[in-house]
């Protein structure tokens, strides 16, 4: 197999263009991070069955939306991960975030609801039947995954507290703790991180409120014990370590979209035509060297395409 050299990985392979503009402002604040490099790739290519810690979920449902395509490893899954606030590279999520704590943890959804609810993380454990859905996920980064998470659709948690009729936007809120999350020490982001969905979207059966991968509780640096995954969006709509979800009836800002609002529109649908500023025709598979294709919403077209009906997915990117 032929390994890439360092000096033949893209920058936009690697790091986000806000992130790599801003590495001097990080290595002033922090001086702990050198030059953008992935993992090494022997690591990640690895099929050796990698040594699991955590507690076990179950019993599964098996589901109709899971993608038949051949899972990444859990070694990949859990070792190359974006998640700043624990570091900027992609080896440093699983080196820094055992400082997380998750118990005790708990969620608020409020806003636009006639049920302020707060739960927490065994409460939502036990809300819905557990399901594994292998779901593909697309980094705007132009890598991509097939994970099998655990969860249920967040359409189960949300109508537990019944949104009014002003209700058209959900936003999510994670955890804020510099204390415990060492990347939060450094002003590159406007912390907390905070994502937003369409109602519609957020209420789709895709969808999925997440507490675990591969049969286990979520490691934290895959953003434990509770996030959304969103198959069909880039990778960064998919938030971790939630702490609040709010209703609201107006769009909700995003951090994303107020670091570069050019680059990272609110939707961020996974649209090979539409560059980033690179291209996103083609992605590469972590555990294979060839890139493929892009596939329009990340391969969920035919059920996610009458979200967007009639929108210019070139204007509201």
């Amino acid at each position: 197999m032929k390994i890439r050299r360092k000096s033949d990985i893209q920058s936009s392979e690697i790091t986000p263009e806000p992130i790599f503009r801003g590495r001097r402002k990080w290595i002033a604040a922090a001086a702990a991070v050198g030059a953008a490099s992935a993992i090494p790739i022997a690591r990640l290519f690895d099929d050796a069955p990698a040594v699991h810690a955590a507690a076990r979920l179950g019993p599964l449902k098996t589901s109709r939306f899971s993608t038949s395509e051949p899972r990444t490893t859990y070694e990949a899954v859990t070792m190359y991960n974006n998640f700043y606030e624990f570091g900027f590279e992609k080896d440093e999520p699983a080196r820094n975030a055992h400082t997380l704590r998750t118990r005790p943890w708990t969620i608020t959804i409020d806003g636009e609801v006639k049920k302020q609810r707060t739960f927490d993380i065994d409460q939502l454990l036990k809300l819905a039947p557990l399901e594994e859905r292998v779901y593909r996920l697309r980094c705007v980064e132009a890598w991509s995954m097939v994970v099998p998470w655990i969860g249920y659709p967040l359409s189960a948690l949300i109508k537990q507290t019944e949104p009014t009729g002003n209700a058209k936007f959900v936003q999510f809120t994670t955890l804020h703790d510099p204390q415990q999350m060492p990347g939060q020490r450094v002003p590159l982001l406007d912390w907390p991180y905070v994502e937003g969905l369409r109602l519609d979207e957020a209420m789709h059966p895709l969808t999925l409120l997440t507490l675990g991968l591969y049969g286990e509780v979520l490691p934290n640096q895959n953003g434990a014990p509770v996030r959304v995954v969103v198959p069909w969006k880039y990778g960064f709509k998919s938030p971790k370590s939630i702490v609040r979800i709010r209703l609201t009836e107006k769009q909700p800002k995003t951090t994303w979209n107020q670091t570069a609002p050019t680059e990272y529109g609110f939707y961020s649908n996974v649209n090979p035509t539409l560059d980033h500023p690179w291209s996103q025709a083609k992605e590469r598979r972590i555990g294979e060297f060839l890139k493929r294709q892009t596939l329009m919403f990340n391969g969920y077209a035919d059920e996610v395409g009458a979200l967007y009906a009639g929108m210019n997915l070139k204007k509201f990117f």
